[in-house]
């Protein structure tokens, strides 16, 4: 397995796995921890034991050596030390990061044996989901509070209806979203044209029977 490249955050050999793991939570290392256990150093180790890291917080394990993932891989490096552990914050590539899921303080309580480092642990990755959907909340507010991008969109979208409706072969609204005035017809007949005299059959009736007198 290759390993990415990264800063390496801390490198030594340690009698506890413990200390590493605190320093990856204290830091919110992103990355991961390379465990090289006692039989390791002196040459004739199966192999190196991986724990993922996310903000600090253990995501996953695997062991190059026996290729066992998540608790069972924590069980290849469970012996005494000492180790040579390795930090790197580096971006963790998605094929590597899903290593099966490992419990948050599954590497203290079963590497280190550190059952208040465990609880810790727990405990920051029980606030890191509410605090990262807390983030996410605080860039929506942001953005729909920046009244000039709400503007800008509110003006290309309604350069897009315009575009649209030429195209289509209909009236467009304007800006301000008020339809154009309809067209009046050329004439009118003038109201009055409309209204009958009231006493026009009147007249018609008096004159009719004067020339018949």
């Amino acid at each position: 397995m290759t390993l990415p490249e990264g800063q390496t955050t801390f490198d030594r050999v340690v009698m506890s796995v413990g200390e590493p793991l605190r320093a990856a939570l204290d830091r919110e290392t992103t990355g991961y921890g390379a465990i090289i256990p006692q039989a390791g150093l002196l040459g004739d180790g199966p192999g190196t034991g991986v724990i993922w890291f996310e903000d600090g917080i253990p995501t996953g394990a695997r062991h190059t050596g026996t290729g066992r993932t998540g608790s069972e891989a924590l069980a290849d490096i469970a012996e005494t030390g000492p180790y040579r552990v390795r930090l790197v914050a580096a971006e963790v590539p998605q094929s590597l990061g899903q290593a099966a899921e490992l419990a948050p303080g599954a590497p203290a309580e079963q590497v280190a044996g550190d059952s208040d480092l465990a609880a810790r642990t727990r405990d920051a990755a029980t606030r890191e989901g509410p605090v990262g959907d807390a983030r996410e909340l605080d860039a929506v507010e942001a953005f729909l509070a920046d009244e000039e991008k709400i503007d800008a969109i509110q003006r290309q979208a309604a350069a897009e209806a315009r575009k649209r409706a030429a195209e289509w072969g209909f009236e467009t609204v304007d800006e301000a979203g008020a339809e154009p005035p309809a067209t009046a017809p050329e004439s009118v007949p003038p109201a009055t044209a409309a209204r009958k005299d009231p006493d026009r059959d009147r007249r018609r009736a008096e004159d009719s029977g004067s020339e018949a007198g």
